[in-house]
């Protein structure tokens, strides 16, 4: 099921033309409150006659609305759960208050059936985020509970139509073309390489023509939203360069080196291009064994000239001191193929009935899915460096809530980049180094976001006092 395709099912012309900004409708604000309202709805994903499956979204649509605002604001999100089960939002790669983080078990109760929640999202940095459902997340995501953050910069960068947002998520369809919704929770999933689904959509559509302006410098935002799909992208073959990774502006725009860049489940990357003469572009999916085409950018006439490159300000991250900092260690155990035998979960060593029976095949440290104690805690500004070693056979994306890491090392190699992230993925036997200022207070979630293996184990949590 790991194969990304068109589906020999669907008819032929499906791709729609659009403009930047044409798919994202914006959630309702009533004295300053956006209302976002999570329920199932009836939608087709695929599309063109295709059958409808019944996802869950906000506000009826999937992705959910986009919601942007300027560095420095705070957004007011009234979410309503509509749902037949409890829910809750986390903001992704956003350093919020703690009370404000969405996880369900650590930061909040989940939000019931019927009941609302208000968050308030302080916005700190500028920059391409998102949000999505924190409660059963890998049950809840892949049937839809997410959408686009966009935190734009003090100082307008690009023009709206120059702004360009691709959130990809692949779906698991069944041979009717319907969403697989009795799949979910696969053991085979959860102990292997995640949900993998076989359909790709760019904004809730298929391989959308979309219209940009040619001789205008494009930011082209990029989200990956998969459960667990590692998606492979090369921005020279449309000669861009990156300008951001997970929010952050790394400066100078940057030509990659190497190809496919690997964009992980919750990573995103900006991209900074400019297209001289109209006509299509193709942007492609490169995993499988031929190209995927997940989009096409239509470059349009244009009469003005965009000469000068435009440049993103850094946000103001507080860098660790490395030689004051303390430092830990995370050791990543099980799944298939892998040394199981030594987890324990709920204070007792597992027996290959149990793995069966409750589906913790993953460990840190010999423990499987979040323990009482956490797995460190420190004083407000304390620098922490954290060695993380994966001892199974299959990669991984490590998340850090409520802060942003330098990414030290991979392998024992110092990385040349030393950017800031707040997803990583390391490979199986690998080993990478992260540092951060743990400058925000609260009980904070580590975990790996291929979904599948945060359920099933690779969840701790640490706390900042």
């Amino acid at each position: 099921m790991s194969s990304l395709t068109r589906r020999g099912f669907l008819a032929t012309g499906l791709a729609t033309v659009v403009a930047p900004a044409a798919f994202w409708r914006s959630a309702k604000a009533e004295d300053g409150t956006i209302e976002l309202t999570a329920k199932p709805f009836e939608k087709s994903i695929p599309g063109g006659g295709a059958p409808a499956s019944t996802l869950w979204g906000y506000q009826d649509q999937v992705p959910g609305p986009l919601l942007r605002a300027r560095q420095g604001e705070t957004l007011r999100i009234r979410f309503r759960n509509e749902l037949p089960e409890p829910s809750s939002i986390h903001w992704h790669g956003v350093r919020v208050d703690n009370s404000m983080d969405g996880v369900a078990g650590l930061t909040q109760a989940p939000v019931p059936p019927g009941d609302t929640f208000d968050y308030e999202v302080n916005l700190p940095d500028a920059g391409t985020f998102w949000y999505h459902a924190h409660t059963k997340s890998w049950d809840q995501v892949a049937r839809g509970l997410y959408g686009p953050l966009i935190v734009e910069e003090r100082a307008p960068t690009f023009t709206p139509e120059a702004d360009i947002l691709l959130m990809l998520d692949d779906w698991r369809l069944d041979a009717q073309g319907r969403f697989d919704a009795a799949s979910l929770g696969n053991m085979m999933d959860w102990s292997h390489a995640g949900r993998l689904g076989n359909y790709l959509t760019v904004n809730g559509m298929t391989s959308p023509d979309i219209s940009v302006p040619a001789n205008t410098w494009l930011r082209l935002r990029l989200i990956n939203a998969c459960n667990s799909r590692i998606l492979e992208i090369d921005p020279n073959r449309f000669s861009a360069r990156v300008i951001a990774y997970d929010g952050q502006a790394i400066g100078e725009a940057r030509e990659l080196d190497y190809a496919p860049l690997l964009l992980g489940p919750a990573q995103r990357v900006d991209l900074l291009v400019r297209f001289d003469t109209p006509g299509p572009v193709a942007l492609e999916e490169l995993s499988q064994s031929s190209a995927y085409r997940f989009a096409t950018l239509n470059v349009a006439d244009n009469e003005t000239r965009q000469d000068r490159e435009p440049t993103l300000p850094p946000n103001l991250l507080p860098a660790p001191d490395l030689r004051n900092a303390q430092m830990f260690e995370l050791l990543m155990e099980g799944g298939a193929m892998g040394q199981m035998s030594q987890l324990t979960y709920n204070g007792r060593a597992q027996t290959r009935m149990d793995f069966m029976a409750n589906k913790q095949v993953w460990g840190f440290n010999g423990v499987a899915n979040m323990a009482d104690e956490p797995f460190f805690s420190v004083a407000r500004g304390q620098s922490v460096i954290v060695n993380v070693v994966n001892r199974t056979s299959f990669p991984h994306a490590m998340h850090t809530h409520g802060h942003h890491f330098k990414l030290l090392e991979r392998n024992g190699q110092a990385g040349d980049e030393q950017i800031w992230r707040d997803t990583f993925l390391i490979e199986p036997d690998g080993m990478a180094k992260i540092a951060f200022v743990a400058d925000n207070p609260g009980k904070w979630l580590f975990h790996c976001h291929m979904l599948e293996h945060a359920a099933a184990g690779m969840t701790t949590w640490f706390e900042i006092t």
